[in-house]
Order: C-alpha cells, then sequence, then structure tokens
C-alpha cells in the first residue's frame, strides 16, 4: 500500500481498462521527478505528472468520491466510482504551513462528484508569494492495482485536457 493507503479502503479491482484522468488545474505539466519534494520526487506517495498552475480552481480529476480533505484545505484524495482508481491532488509543496490561507473549500469530503466538477478555489498570486513552490503533484496513490501509465506533456486547461491513460 502506498502512503496515503489509509485514505482509501482494501478494495481490488474488478477488471482492466483504460481509465482517462482530466487535469484539476490548469497549467503546465512536469515530470513528477522535478517536483521539490521528496516524497513526490522519489514517487514515495505514487506516481503520477505535476502541474505548475496557472487559474484559481482545482477540479475533479476523475468521476469518484472524494475522501480527505485536508484541514489547510491544499490538498484532497479521491476514489474512483467503481473504487478502482485512487488519487491524491496536492496544490504545491509546504503549503500545509499556511493553515488554510490561500485556498477556499467547494466541496465536502464523501461528496460524489464528476470530472470536471469544482473541489477547491486557491489565490495564486498569494501562494505564489508565500508557498515553497506552487507545483501540484497529481499522484495514483495505489501504483500496485496499475498496470500501465501513460502521461501527457504540455500546457493543460482544467477540466477539459487528459493529463494520463491509466491501465489496471
Amino acid at each position: 500500500m502506498g502512503l496515503f493507503a489509509n485514505l482509501f479502503g482494501n478494495k481490488k479491482p474488478t477488471k482492466t481498462k483504460m481509465l482517462e484522468i482530466i487535469a484539476p488545474i490548469s497549467g503546465q505539466i512536469i515530470d513528477i521527478e522535478t517536483v521539490p519534494d521528496t516524497v513526490f520526487s522519489e514517487k514515495i506517495a505514487g506516481d503520477g505528472i505535476a502541474i505548475k498552475p496557472s487559474g484559481d480552481q482545482i477540479l475533479a480529476p476523475i468521476n469518484g468520491i472524494i475522501g480527505k480533505i485536508f484541514s489547510s484545505k491544499h490538498a484532497f484524495s479521491i476514489e474512483s466510482e467503481n473504487q478502482d482508481l485512487q488519487m491524491f491532488v496536492h496544490f504545491g509543496i509546504d503549503t500545509v504551513k499556511l493553515k488554510g490561507e490561500g485556498f477556499t473549500q467547494i466541496a465536502e469530503e464523501g461528496q460524489k462528484v464528476k470530472q470536471g466538477d469544482l473541489i477547491l478555489k486557491y489565490n495564486l498570486p498569494f501562494l505564489e508569494k508565500n508557498a515553497k513552490s506552487t507545483i501540484t503533484p497529481i499522484i495514483i496513490s495505489n501504483m500496485e492495482d496499475i498496470t500501465e501509465i501513460k502521461k501527457m506533456k504540455g500546457t493543460v486547461i482544467a477540466g477539459t485536457t487528459i493529463i494520463m491513460y491509466i491501465k489496471k
């Protein structure tokens, strides 16, 4: 189990298929290995991509159920509706130290969401000034259940652009 396994149950997938993950935030995709935090760059928490953000909102990357929304509002977990994919979206590095400042929570824990639904809003100028980094990892936390991950490159638009294809 990954570092964030306690945020989810131990459910196993039922069948193999390709899942499309859409961008939860707008910005520029960067390699996860370049994130300035070893938990993400060394894939301790799981594998995925990171985005250097623009805009002001974080959307649901998949259809599913919101798991944990951290009290500091900088991160949340989401599990796909058929419970075969567990994801973690973590805005910035050391943003937990801001204790929620710069973020507004829209969705609630346990809420069923569709791809593109608004989860959190953020104040990018404030966060660029006060956080160590605004680079945002989007992680698949149940990598032991994944057989293939295809990562996209380039500029992405929240709620529109596919950032990863996942094969179970």
